[in-house]
C-alpha cells in the first residue's frame, strides 16, 4: 500500500484528471445537450409538454426532474453503507471504478434513445446519475489525503477547474456532429445528439484511468468486530456517525449546505430547461450559452479560492448565497433573451465558486489524519443528494401543478435564505471564522 505524499503536483494533477473526465457527463448529460434533445423530442403537437411514462401522463420536464430525484435518493440511502464497505475492506479505489465504469456504460446505451424508447431513455438517464454520484463520494474523499489544509481550497479549486475545461472540450468536439451533420453524412438529426451521449461515456471511462492509476488505495479499517461484512460496516458507519455527532462544527455546516445545495443543484440541472421553455432559445444557442458558464466558472472557483483566503471561507460562501438568491428571483422576471445571457454570467461566476469552496469547507473541518475519508464523505454526498431531491421534486411539483416553471424558479430562492440563515449561526464559532 502505497503512501500518499500531501501536495505533490503531479498527484494532485492525477486527482484532477477526474473531474475533467465525469465532468463531461454533468455538462453534456445534466445541464445542455441531454435536456435540450430530451424537451426537443417529448414536445409533440398532439399531447404538447406531457408524456406517456409506463401509462402515466406528465409533464416532460417533470418527469426527468423526478426521475433525477429517484436517482439521488437511492444513492442518498446507499452511499453510507457503500463508502463504509470501501473503508473496511480497502476497497476505496475499487468503488470509485465501479460507479465510474457503471455511470460510463448507462451514457453509451442513450445513444438508442428515442421517442419510441422514452421508458428505456429515463431509466439509462437514471443510472448514468447513479454511477456519476458514486464516483463523486469517493473522489472527493481523496482531497484530505492529497492536500494540507492550507492548501486544500486551491487544490478543489483546481480539480472544478479542470473539470470546466475538459467538459468545454468534449461540449465543443459534440457540437461539430449536432451543428454540422453534414460533413460526417449524417442525415437524421438525431443522431448527434446520441452520438454525444455515446462519446460522453467513453471520455469518461477513458479519461478516469488516469487518477485510477495515479491514486493508491485506502488500507482496510481497523474495525474487526465481526467477520460478516454487513455487520462490520454496519460498526464503521455508526463509528463515523457518532463522531461527526460530537462535531458541532460539522452539525451546523451541513444543514446550510442542505438548504444552498438544493438551489445551486436545482438551477445548474434546470437552466435548458428554463431557457428552453420560457425564451424559446434554439438549442443551438443554450448548449453555447451554458459553455460560456463552465469557462466562467473556471473564474469563479479561483476566485472564491482567493477571496476564501482574505475573509475566511464562511464569509464568502454567504456572499455568493446573496448572489444566488438574486439570480432565483431575476429569472422570475427575465424576458428577452440577453437578459438570459446576462444572468447566465452571473451564474457561472458563483457557480464554481460555491461548489469548489463548500467541497473545501467540509474538508477542513474533517479530523486532520483520518483513514475513514470516504465514510465521512458520504455524509457530505448524502447531504448533496437529497438535497437534489427535495430540489428537483419541489421544482418539479410547482410547475407540475401552476404550468408555470418561473414558479419554480422563484421558490429557490427560499432554500439559499435558510442556507445563508445557517451558515450566518456559525459565525458566532470563533474556530469557523479562521476557515
Amino acid at each position: 500500500m502505497r503512501v500518499i505524499e500531501k501536495n505533490n503536483k503531479r498527484l494532485i494533477r492525477s486527482w484532477s484528471m477526474f473531474d475533467w473526465a465525469n465532468s463531461a457527463y454533468n455538462l453534456v448529460i445534466t445541464s445542455t445537450i441531454f435536456p435540450a434533445y430530451y424537451t426537443a423530442i417529448t414536445q409533440t403537437p398532439e399531447k404538447g409538454d406531457f408524456v406517456n411514462f409506463f401509462g402515466f401522463e406528465i409533464i416532460n420536464t417533470a418527469l426527468s426532474n423526478f426521475a433525477l430525484a429517484f436517482s439521488y435518493l437511492f444513492m442518498a440511502l446507499l452511499l453510507p453503507f457503500v463508502s463504509s464497505y470501501a473503508d473496511v475492506r480497502g476497497k476505496k479505489k475499487t468503488m470509485m471504478m465501479f460507479f465510474t465504469y457503471f455511470g460510463a456504460i448507462a451514457c453509451m446505451g442513450l445513444f438508442f434513445f428515442k421517442l419510441e424508447t422514452l421508458e428505456l431513455g429515463v431509466i439509462l438517464f437514471g443510472l448514468a446519475a447513479m454511477g456519476y454520484i458514486g464516483g463523486v463520494l469517493f473522489n472527493n474523499s481523496y482531497l484530505p489525503e492529497i492536500a494540507t489544509v492550507d492548501k486544500q481550497d486551491k487544490v478543489s479549486a483546481q480539480g472544478f477547474a479542470y473539470g470546466y475545461v475538459g467538459c468545454v472540450t468534449l461540449q465543443m468536439i459534440c457540437l461539430v456532429f449536432i451543428l454540422q451533420p453534414a460533413w460526417f453524412g449524417i442525415t437524421d438529426p438525431s443522431v448527434g445528439p446520441r452520438l454525444s451521449f455515446l462519446l460522453v461515456g467513453l471520455w469518461w471511462a477513458g479519461f478516469s484511468t488516469i487518477p485510477f492509476v495515479a491514486l493508491p488505495g485506502n488500507k482496510k479499517s481497523a474495525v474487526r468486530a465481526s467477520k460478516k461484512i454487513f455487520r462490520t460496516v454496519i460498526i464503521e458507519y455508526r463509528i463515523v456517525w457518532r463522531r461527526i455527532r460530537k462535531m458541532q462544527r460539522i452539525r451546523r455546516f451541513l444543514p446550510a449546505y442542505f438548504f444552498y445545495a438544493a438551489g445551486v443543484q436545482t438551477v445548474m440541472i434546470v437552466a435548458a430547461a428554463f431557457g428552453a421553455k420560457e425564451l424559446q432559445l434554439e438549442s443551438a444557442k443554450l448548449i453555447i450559452t451554458i459553455l460560456l458558464i463552465q469557462l466562467v466558472a473556471i473564474f469563479g472557483a479561483f476566485l472564491m479560492s482567493k477571496l476564501s483566503g482574505v475573509f475566511g471561507n464562511i464569509k464568502v460562501l454567504m456572499l455568493v448565497i446573496l448572489v444566488w438568491m438574486g439570480v432565483c428571483v431575476s429569472a422570475f422576471f427575465i424576458r428577452t433573451e440577453m437578459e438570459f445571457y446576462m444572468l447566465a454570467c452571473v451564474v457561472g461566476l458563483v457557480m464554481g465558486g460555491i461548489q469548489s469552496l463548500s467541497r473545501s469547507t467540509y474538508s477542513k473541518l474533517l479530523p486532520e489524519n483520518s483513514k475513514d475519508t470516504a465514510s465521512f464523505f458520504s455524509f457530505y454526498d448524502i447531504t448533496e443528494k437529497l438535497a437534489v431531491v427535495l430540489g428537483l421534486f419541489s421544482f418539479g411539483l410547482i410547475e407540475q401543478f401552476t404550468h408555470n416553471i418561473r414558479y419554480s424558479a422563484l421558490f429557490l430562492s427560499v432554500f439559499f435564505i435558510i442556507g445563508c440563515g445557517l451558515l450566518f449561526r456559525m459565525l458566532r464559532f470563533n474556530k469557523v471564522m479562521t476557515l
